[in-house]
């Protein structure tokens, strides 16, 4: 999962490694020009036996020009000396290229552009100016910068969604949106169970009703589910299946209703007026976006423009587990303001996980062993 993409940001680890070595050679070779300096100057001036003279007074101009010698090899003695401190100092330049090469290598990876241009200011304003002890190794010190930036834009909006669904009324409402064929239905299966193992029923209900085969899917999931599901007659109103369902699960106890909606494309204005429908009927407790993984800065303009249409609350990315680039992943949440909630990572009902965006970025940095 996310390999593509992992192996770049591993390859900008070593480049400003690489680069911070050559410094730290640098000034070790400075040190050592200036030790011997310093040991010649010492020889040439030490004081002879013979009587001496006083010497003129200096003038300014050989101070300033004693200065701007001293100056001129300035910068590089002090780079020796942070070294000899066990210190070295990244600078601009030293992280320049490699930020290129990052940005480029992100935009290969389907980052949203503007997403793409945070992470490297916030990872530009980590590293550069600021002195760092050699003894640390200096991928850790970009493996931190790296995690930062990571961070700050996946973790936009997350909120605690068992929390949230333990807390809320019942039977709490959660409404599905996206386009055909990214596993909308699918996902409703799998939260069907994923609620079920944590003590909740639920029931399914095919807001869906103008795709011929639609009631037949989600049957097919409540049958190998036990789960009951609520379905109308195809072209009903999508609107009326939902209600129906909180109706049913109202009078029966049941926890959660899953409804389905149409998946056309998020251009279309009658599926627009369908979920606006839909919020006023049922007046749904939760909105989720669903999309494929795979599908890169695509799914991130789509759950853009259902975030404005619907208000989406988040987003379940499918096909995680075939996703090399991780684009979606890094971008959805900034771009929406609205958090990933889970990852489809196969086919299989329990093939669901929860999305930890600190287990995300372990995840991306290599540091996380993965599941066979």
């Amino acid at each position: 999962m996310f390999d593509s993409l992992k192996d770049k940001l591993s390859g900008f680890r070593k480049d400003v490694e690489e680069t911070t070595e050559e410094k730290a050679e640098e000034a070790d070779e400075a040190e050592a020009e200036a030790d011997a300096e310093t040991v010649e100057e010492t020889v040439e001036t030490e004081p002879a036996e013979t009587e001496t003279t006083p010497e003129p007074e200096s003038t300014d101009d050989s101070d300033s020009e004693d200065e701007e010698s001293s100056n001129g090899r300035g910068g590089f003695a002090q780079k020796a000396k942070s070294f000899a401190r066990g210190e070295i100092v990244i600078e601009e330049q030293d992280v320049e290229d490699p930020l290129w090469e990052l940005e480029m290598a992100l935009l290969e990876s389907d980052v949203e552009m503007s997403v793409a241009q945070e992470m490297l200011d916030g990872i530009r304003n980590d590293l550069v100016g600021a002195t760092r002890k050699f003894s640390a190794e200096t991928g850790d010190v970009v493996e931190d910068a790296l995690r930062d930036s990571l961070l700050s834009v996946i973790s936009v909006g997350q909120f605690d969604f068992d929390q949230r669904v333990a807390e809320a009324d019942k039977p709490l409402v959660i409404i599905f949106t996206g386009v055909n064929g990214v596993g909308k239905t699918t996902s409703i299966a799998k939260l069907s169970r994923y609620f079920e193992e944590r003590g909740y029923s639920s029931v399914m209900a095919n807001g869906d009703t103008y795709r011929a085969g639609a009631n037949q899917q989600i049957r097919e999931h409540a049958d190998a589910l036990d789960t009951k599901f609520i379905a109308h007659e195809q072209g009903g109103d999508p609107a009326a299946v939902i209600y129906d369902a909180v109706e049913y699960a109202d009078a029966h106890d049941i926890d959660i209703v899953l409804g389905d909606t149409a998946g056309r494309l998020h251009t279309s204005e009658g599926l627009m007026d369908q979920l606006e429908k839909i919020g006023r009927v049922v007046d749904p407790d939760m909105t989720i976006f669903v999309d494929e993984a795979v599908a890169g800065q695509d799914a991130v303009q789509r759950a853009k423009e259902f975030d404005e249409a619907a208000e989406i609350d988040g987003s379940i990315l499918t096909k995680a587990d075939a996703d090399s680039k991780g684009g979606a992943a890094i971008s959805i949440s900034h771009v929406t303001g609205k958090p990933i909630l889970f990852l489809g990572t196969g086919q299989g009902y329990d093939d669901i996980e929860q999305f930890d965006p600190e287990r995300m970025v372990e995840r991306l940095l290599g540091d996380e062993e993965e599941e066979e």
